[in-house]
């Protein structure tokens, strides 16, 4: 049996070591699907990540806030077993960050992501944050398993749930 604090640390290990992911969002049927840079705080209960509020991703996310974000975190050449072997997909809620938290939230999300500084600059960019209620974690095609953010935080021993 796996332990709880075991898969913790392996979601934390991989958002951590991970600078980017598919955020899938949708709009009135339509699906989307972008590639976003992505921060993990408080331990892997929000991601953050930015994005100009003229796009397609901002204005289907305002239409429903609902959204998953994949993380790949399969074997890539060169890693040699330094980061996890498995897909996590993240599923939650968005929101703009907190006014009053948004300085310390964009200063680590560009500590992370250094790059983005001119970006974030911008006066149309807002940063968002996806508040996890869920992850899955596909291992293999049949070794898939759900663990709710309650489940990780609260619980000391157990297996994941199978999809339903």
């Amino acid at each position: 049996m796996t332990s709880i604090a075991s898969i913790r640390k392996s979601i934390q290990k991989l958002l951590n070591t991970t600078g980017f992911a598919v955020l899938a969002t949708e709009s009135a049927g339509q699906p989307h699907t972008s590639l976003i840079a992505v921060t993990p705080v408080d331990e892997g209960q929000r991601l953050v990540f930015a994005t100009y509020r003229d796009t397609r991703k901002f204005s289907n996310l305002m239409q429903n806030q609902r959204v998953s974000v994949l993380v790949d975190g399969r074997d890539r050449e060169g890693t040699h077993g330094t980061t996890p072997s498995f897909v996590l997909s993240a599923i939650g809620r968005v929101q703009e960050v907190n006014a009053t938290t948004q300085p310390d939230l964009l200063a680590i999300h560009l500590q992370k992501h250094p790059d983005l500084a001119a970006f974030t600059e911008a006066p149309d960019c807002v940063l968002l944050e996806v508040v996890v209620e869920a992850y899955q974690m596909v291992h293999g095609i049949d070794d898939v398993t759900w663990w709710s953010v309650d489940d990780l935080k609260n619980r000391s021993e157990a297996g994941g749930q199978s999809p339903s």
